[in-house]
């Protein structure tokens, strides 16, 4: 492995970590709801809620055609460039908003996190071509690792502006963090080479080979039963970071300065199951490491139900953390086993689809049962329960390249 090319990879995912933390997870979200939309009757969760599935569903509609676009035009780091361009200038139109401007807001947030989740696809493809099979948990886990140092930091940062109600400081700490740290991957990870369509007429081509791109995934079996059981209990893990601060806030009680502290709590959870599940998704394989993990999570959301104090849901929150990056970088691992040579963009194209039209779902579903209920969290929490449970049965089907075959 070039460490060099390593090094600024996983420093990328150190770049960006700073958007799903300080914007998705907790200041954003909370003062979307809060201080732009308002709590009332559950309104502000449909709002955001909505944006969270409207980003979602464009990348899950864009990301197959552009990941094979990258691939034959040779295209992918230019890609990543403009995705992350636009999510950087979405996180500073944030600085144009106030109570009130629900519209505004809603746009704002979706082309920040379309550009956020966008780049991923071109992100993620690289990590065949900068590890070899045998290093790629290791490596996967290295760059989720970093990112919740990333995570971390980006949150102390924003704890004295949060505190002080200067968001507009808080969004301008968020874009220069993530522009700054994205520069040595823009640098030093491979460069495109030369493809066999122009970008135009590779695009041309994906519009109209869509079915060709989606039977090219159905007919590797083993891909297509990890990618129908990643459907639904990713979807699980993202609705989870995208609703966890209003569940704490509104639910639970928690003010701004303890939802930071609780989310430092929980990156550094994150971060000590990416790297401690790192290794032995390599050694024993990446199925054993995600089925306990999905364990973990089916536990702790059914676990929401019962307990009432602060304390306790932290406690729930960072055993679910110890989860949470390894749920991702082990999945990463996992899709990049099982792809063939040459269509890594494609590819994960397809893995982002799955992960953002499942993400659709599970926010809409949240939100929804919350609005029908009258703001019942607990019951929604219950409702997100099952795409971890199916999610952890299917997955039961996939052979795992790194293991013994299993019989079907």
């Amino acid at each position: 492995m070039d460490k060099k090319k390593v090094g600024a990879w996983a420093l990328f995912d150190f770049a960006n970590s700073v958007f799903p933390a300080v914007i998705v997870s907790v200041v954003f979200q909370r003062y979307y709801i809060g201080a732009v939309v308002g709590t009332e009757g559950g309104r502000g969760d449909a709002w955001w809620t909505a944006a969270v599935s409207a980003s979602a569903l464009i990348v899950a509609l864009s990301a197959p055609v552009l990941g094979a676009v990258a691939d034959r035009a040779g295209a992918r780091k230019r890609f990543l460039i403009a995705y992350t361009a636009a999510c950087i200038t979405g996180v500073l139109l944030m600085t144009t908003l106030g109570p009130g401007a629900v519209i505004a807001g809603f746009a704002v947030f979706v082309l920040a996190n379309v550009g956020f989740e966008g780049s991923l696809v071109f992100y993620n493809a690289y990590l065949p071509d900068i590890a070899p099979v045998e290093k790629q948990g290791w490596v996967s886990g290295l760059g989720f690792g970093v990112g919740y140092v990333g995570s971390i930091l980006g949150l102390v940062l924003v704890l004295g502006p949060a505190e002080a109600g200067n968001f507009t400081l808080v969004w301008l700490i968020v874009a220069g963090f993530y522009a700054a740290f994205s520069v040595p991957a823009f640098a030093f990870l491979p460069k495109d080479e030369k493809g066999t369509m122009t970008v135009s007429a590779a695009a041309a081509w994906g519009l109209r080979s869509f079915g060709e791109l989606w039977r090219e995934v159905m007919r590797e079996v083993e891909l297509r039963r990890f990618l129908l059981a990643y459907f639904l209990y990713i979807d699980g893990v993202l609705t989870a970071i995208y609703t966890a601060t209003t569940l704490a806030s509104t639910t639970f009680g928690y003010t701004q300065t303890e939802l930071v502290y609780l989310f430092i709590g929980i990156q550094v959870t994150a971060l000590i199951g990416a790297f401690v599940l790192a290794k032995p998704t390599d050694s024993i394989g990446p199925k054993k490491v995600l089925t306990g993990v999905l364990i973990v999570w089916v536990g702790a959301a059914l676990s929401i139900w019962f307990v009432e104090s602060k304390a306790a849901f932290a406690v729930i929150g960072m055993v679910a953390g110890f989860g949470l990056g390894s749920a991702q970088s082990v999945s990463r691992a996992f899709m990049s086993s099982l792809i063939p040579d040459g269509k890594e963009s494609e590819m994960f194209g397809f893995y982002a689809l799955c992960g953002k039209s499942s993400s659709v779902i599970g926010p809409l579903v949240f939100g929804q049962v919350a609005l029908l209920s009258g703001g019942n969290q607990r019951l929604s929490v219950m409702a997100i329960s099952v795409l971890f449970i199916v999610g952890l049965v299917l997955l039961q089907r996939v052979n795992d390249p790194k293991a013994a075959p299993v019989a079907v």
